[in-house]
């Protein structure tokens, strides 16, 4: 088949809750555009909304699905990948548009062709966000989400909030058990994109934002919630270690005291024995909790321990020389150089040890 003429017949996918009047108005868009499949989901909108879901059936032959109470955006994605799956197999994938007009047939074309040829790589429409025209809220919320996005899983992607998507069928069988229910599936699904080594392809769009984006149920922080975890799993596998190492070395002074190996003291030998009991516990629970790493341990225990040898090193080195230049200052000193090289080894543990 054609690769002009496929692209017409590439379902496009919208989730709706509580549609106004743009609904329609972008339905009969497509229509006019070329586009033959739309499979539209009800989000348990309500009675008083069911007049736009029967006017996409009845006058623009959409195949509308229905969710009888609301479940958020993620499980209407998910329905609808299902649907896609048991009717349109055969296709290379689906591109996904919201319902409030933000997205432009002309968009969604671009994405269209785009999937066509990247097959295997998830499709984002990415808009601009420079420009009076934009909310301060999305503007904000974007850039936020970017940046951390970018620090705490080392995804790079221009607008981590855009509905406008071509996912690729491959990929949309391994969509439909990756966790979230509501806008953060969509965050989810960047996040298994590095996990199942999905390229990522942006396509730039227009933006377009209506009433200020005021119809929008999306909250940057609340739905981007996953992503923040991860950084706060790491900042808790840290502190919990710290409390670990103290335990453990208060617990083995108990039981060694008073006891000498030739010129190691018991407190030595607590303090080894702690820390490499805690350090055991920290690698452990960064492979398995935070990082969720599939990373052998015979790789990654040597890469952990040669970062721990080399962050203490280098603690003792920086504060060292600061300490000559600040003198007197030695906790002042201390606490900057370890927040730095706590930031540090993050990146260094999420791209070398648990790769």
């Amino acid at each position: 088949m054609e690769i002009n003429k496929l692209k017409w017949e590439i379902p496009i996918i919208i989730p709706s809750y509580e549609p106004d009047e743009k609904l329609p108005a972008l339905l009969r868009q497509l229509r006019e555009a070329g586009f033959q499949n739309i499979i539209l989901v009800n989000d348990g909108s309500g009675t008083e909304y069911m007049h736009f879901f029967e006017e996409a059936k009845e006058i623009y032959g959409c195949n509308v699905l229905h969710h009888a109470v609301n479940q958020g955006k993620g499980r209407a994605l998910k329905t609808a990948f299902n649907y896609f799956l048991g009717h349109y197999s055969s296709m290379p994938g689906a591109i996904t548009a919201d319902s409030d007009g933000q997205h432009s047939p002309e968009c969604i074309r671009l994405c269209a062709e785009a999937l066509l040829a990247h097959p295997d790589s998830l499709i984002l429409g990415c808009r601009c966000f420079e420009g009076e025209d934009v909310p301060a809220r999305s503007e904000f919320g974007n850039k936020c989400t970017r940046v951390v996005m970018k620090y705490l899983t080392g995804i790079t992607v221009s607008d981590t909030q855009t509905g406008l998507r071509g996912i690729p069928t491959s990929f949309m069988k391994q969509l439909l058990k990756v966790k979230g229910e509501r806008f953060e599936f969509e965050t989810n699904m960047l996040l298994e994109t590095k996990t199942k080594k999905i390229p990522i392809v942006e396509v730039p769009i227009r933006t377009i934002y209506l009433e200020e984006n005021k119809t929008s149920h999306f909250n940057p922080i609340r739905d981007s919630i996953k992503i923040y975890l991860i950084f706060g799993k790491f900042l808790f596998s840290s502190l919990s270690s710290s409390v670990v190492d103290l335990a453990l070395f208060t617990l083995f002074c108990f039981l060694l005291r008073d006891r000498q190996w030739g010129s190691i003291t018991y407190v030595m030998a607590a303090t080894a024995f702690a820390r490499i009991l805690s350090a055991l516990y920290n690698y452990l629970l960064n492979l398995k909790v935070v990082f969720q790493s599939e990373s052998p341990v015979k790789s990654s225990l040597p890469r952990y321990v040669l970062l721990a040898v080399v962050q203490m090193s280098l603690s003792a080195i920086i504060v060292g020389y600061l300490c000559t230049i600040f003198t007197g200052a030695e906790v002042l000193v201390k606490i900057p150089v370890d927040v730095f090289l706590f930031f540090l080894s993050f990146l260094i543990q999420r791209e070398f040890v648990y790769r």
